[in-house]
């Protein structure tokens, strides 16, 4: 059984709340903490702790949904905010400092999700819950996890791939080239074990990367040397974890004369990506509902450094202990979904989508 929850629009404000990126640590006070909260309670102090600037959701959505979200039901909570820009010690020593400085709840998207455990552990023996966001963390048990159901996204990156394949008639005349995220990141190898379920027997892999970072510079890196080693004449197609690596694999395919760009993946519904599956040079991308999974957690946060022990919808396995978990459903999103799903949600205005080269796109799928 999996919990749904469904997007609706963005509001403005809520988006521009805290948008910058973050280096170190902020502390967000929107009340007193400590002076009561609703029925004279304590307001809980929250942290949240998010991993890194380079994927453009977590500064420009996550992050400001969930302050936002907090803010309305916990107007005298406290919000402490990190990002650790993709360095395990640093984001140690933030969640360090806000057990110090005394964190009712973490929120934690770790860096390391394989290596956090002893975080995790500091905050039991302060009696601190934990909700793992996005990220399922490995080795210990803790309160809550938020996030996707990631086999699904990939399989969903699979069959879009399969799809776009067998209606070019080139399923079985080339080869695919698969670009994952990170090893650190446990929701990079669920990707990877979804697309493999699909994809396993049905085309021939001919490179497979593991990504350092996400980064979409070493995925263009990645891309380069699948040219070089398969012939750009083989490669009929692009299984992209995410968007930001989507753009680099673009990047290096249009330097080696890929006119068209064979048919790619991607997931976070980035703008540039959005734009890029209108103009045709991307295939798909995966729509996470990021307002849905933020909330959810700012709720949760809020109930548990109250007290509460809200029931969860299901529980996932991570190794060591079943973990009560709230698991959101994803969305495939190609060229003729895009006024449906994205625009239709407000995860972005037309206006912001129907710029320069992408406006005939725009007019095309009736996007205004």
């Amino acid at each position: 059984m999996r919990a749904k929850w469904f997007a609706v629009p963005l509001v403005a404000a809520a988006l521009a709340t805290g948008c910058g990126a973050s280096t170190g640590t902020t502390t967000s006070t929107t009340g007193q903490a400590g002076t009561g909260g609703e029925n004279g309670e304590k307001a809980p102090t929250i942290a949240l702790f998010l991993p890194e600037s380079k994927t453009t959701r977590y500064e420009s959505f996550d992050r400001p949904l969930f302050e936002a979200k907090v803010k309305s039901l916990c107007p005298d909570c406290r919000l402490l905010y990190s990002n650790a820009d993709q360095d395990a010690a640093k984001q140690q020593q933030q969640v360090e400092a806000a057990l110090t400085q005394g964190a009712d709840v973490l929120v934690l998207d770790a860096v390391d999700a394989a290596a956090v455990a002893p975080l995790v552990n500091q905050a039991k023996q302060k009696k601190v819950p934990v909700i793992a966001y996005d990220r399922l963390i490995s080795g210990i048990g803790y309160d809550y996890f938020v996030s996707f159901d990631n086999v699904r996204v990939g399989e969903m990156q699979g069959q879009a791939l399969l799809d776009a394949l067998t209606k070019n008639g080139t399923a079985a005349k080339g080869q695919i080239v698969m670009i994952n995220g990170a090893t650190t990141d446990p929701s990079s190898a669920d990707y990877k074990k979804g697309a493999h379920n699909v994809l396993d027997g049905k085309v021939k892999i001919g490179r497979e990367f593991d990504t350092p970072d996400w980064s979409p510079d070493k995925a263009q890196q990645e891309m380069e040397q699948a040219v070089t080693a398969l012939g750009r004449d083989q490669i009929v197609g692009v299984l992209s974890a995410n968007d930001g690596m989507a753009g680099g694999a673009i990047a290096a395919m249009k330097r080696a004369g890929y006119d068209p760009t064979p048919p790619i993946t991607g997931q976070d519904a980035e703008l540039a990506a959005v734009q890029r599956i209108l103009t045709g040079e991307q295939y798909m991308t995966i729509y996470l509902d990021i307002r849905s999974e933020a909330e959810k957690s700012a709720e949760l946060a809020v109930a548990v450094g109250r007290g509460d022990k809200p029931a969860a919808a299901t529980t996932v396995n991570n190794g060591t202990a079943d973990i009560p978990a709230f698991l959101l459903d994803p969305i495939a999103v190609t060229a003729d979904k895009v006024k449906d799903t994205i625009v239709k949600d407000g995860f972005y205005k037309a206006a912001d989508i129907c710029k320069g080269e992408t406006a005939a796109a725009c007019a095309k799928a009736g996007i205004s």
